[in-house]
């Protein structure tokens, strides 16, 4: 019979060192594989000063976008006030008189119409009546607009209307702040309004000077569409061929030194001294090329 002897085995020294030396590496492979996955790439500095290392971690935790949101605004226009709406279209002519308008200040003539009612003539005023096209020929113009100029230039001829209230641009909507008062239109307007008889009728035939550069179209649109758009006052009518063809004929210069200078019932420049010589030149072409001309 043969005897085994069961001997107890131990490790060697080298075996223990090998086996530790890999448990160290392979703990080191995965803290690095673990730092990868989860993009944490640069090490911070255990000895780093501690405002360093806070902008470190205010880097690492920083946002990819960040939305501004802009303050909402809101602003409404004021409506025009009637010493406003009467410098710009109806002194043009009743200002002067023209196509048997009452002048702005005779009582006289005013007289009649302010027998009928204020109501009456605002209806007049919106509807159009005789040779008056509605709104003046302005149809941009809103009612209360319309029946303050009424007022104004009534209560300048020996009227007492009371003109609506005018109405005030609503304030800007400020998310932050408080938005700034908003002046009063009707407050504005009062210098205008306390002009009475003469200094009203001097003032309203002065027309409110266009803007500085208008185009052909928009000096037509705002001051020769009056006339020229019904064809009123024997005006040649906006695109009739036939009423423009005798005037065309007279040339480029010629039309234009008429409508600067004024010719038969037409005002020097429409009844607008506002206007440039450009611009009057300008309106002149738009008008005589819609009705077939070349300039």
């Amino acid at each position: 019979m043969s005897n085994v002897d069961n001997e107890a085995k131990g490790y060697s020294l080298g075996q223990v060192l090998l086996a530790t030396f890999a448990g160290v590496v392979g703990i080191v492979a995965f803290i690095v594989i673990v730092a990868k996955i989860f993009g944490v790439t640069d090490a911070v500095e255990v000895d780093a000063p501690a405002a360093a290392i806070a902008a470190k971690l205010d880097e690492n935790i920083k946002p990819v976008a960040v939305v501004e949101v802009a303050a909402a605004t809101s602003e409404a226009t004021a409506g025009k006030s009637g010493a406003e709406v009467v410098k710009a279209v109806c002194s043009m002519c009743h200002g002067a008189g023209l196509m048997g308008a009452p002048k702005i200040g005779d009582n006289s003539q005013w007289a009649p119409r302010i027998a009928q009612g204020y109501q009456t003539l605002v209806k007049h005023a919106l509807e159009g009546i005789r040779s008056m096209p509605a709104r003046g020929g302005n149809p941009a113009l809103t009612d209360d607009e319309i029946a303050s100029a009424v007022a104004e230039m009534a209560n300048a001829s020996g009227a007492k209307f009371t003109a609506p209230a005018a109405k005030a641009a609503a304030p800007a909507e400020k998310t932050a702040e408080a938005a700034p008062a908003v002046a009063d239109p009707a407050k504005a307007a009062e210098p205008a309004k306390a002009a009475k008889g003469s200094d009203l009728v001097a003032a309203a035939a002065a027309s409110a000077p266009v803007v500085a550069g208008k185009s052909g179209e928009e000096v037509y649109k705002a001051v020769c569409s009056m006339c020229h758009a019904a064809g009123l006052m024997n005006a040649p009518k906006f695109g009739d061929k036939a009423q423009w063809e005798p005037r065309v004929k007279q040339g480029y210069d010629t039309l234009v030194s008429h409508a600067i200078n004024g010719i038969r019932t037409m005002p020097a420049k429409g009844g607008n001294p506002g206007l440039s010589d450009a611009e009057v030149a300008a309106a002149v072409k738009h008008m005589a090329n819609a009705a077939g001309a070349g300039f």
